[in-house]
């Protein structure tokens, strides 16, 4: 039997919403391959999608929600090296079909981590003062995706 899913405090919920924006990410790039979309196609939406949502979530948990529990944990210390894994991929530009390949699987991977395993221990050790203050430092806009080519619904 799975374990009923944690409710995920109202000052973290933003960022899950952002896990769910990354996640669809992961499914369009996987989208574009069945398709057969040409890569270069994907790689421009991924490359927009990580200029414009991937490297402020990134900042904001790197600055502000994997400290409540110490850069010497060892979840924070994974998701950490994850994100400068992501990072070096997104930059990576050899083989757009094998890095895009890997990016899907990748990004997948992590965002699954930080809210099965990286997210709940926070919220078990944070103090109502840091969830609150989170809630004050982290209003993200509404969700404004690229539709200049929705290569997935092609």
């Amino acid at each position: 039997m799975q374990p009923k899913p944690q409710k995920r405090h109202k000052a973290l919920q933003p960022l899950s919403r952002e896990h769910h924006h990354g996640l669809l990410l992961s499914w369009k790039i996987r989208a574009g391959f069945s398709k057969k979309i040409d890569p270069k196609r994907i790689r421009a939406y991924a490359d927009w999608f990580f200029e414009n949502h991937l490297i402020p979530h990134f900042e904001i948990e790197e600055t502000h929600i994997f400290s409540i529990l110490n850069t010497e944990n060892e979840l924070v210390k994974r998701a950490l090296t994850e994100h400068r894994r992501l990072k070096r991929l997104f930059e990576d530009r050899e083989d757009d079909l094998k890095t895009l390949s890997k990016i899907e699987e990748e990004l997948e991977q992590h965002i699954r981590f930080e809210e099965r395993v990286l997210f709940p221990e926070i919220q078990k050790v944070a103090t109502e003062a840091q969830l609150r203050q989170i809630e004050i430092i982290h209003q993200p806009e509404k969700f404004e995706d690229n539709e200049s080519d929705v290569f997935w619904k092609s």
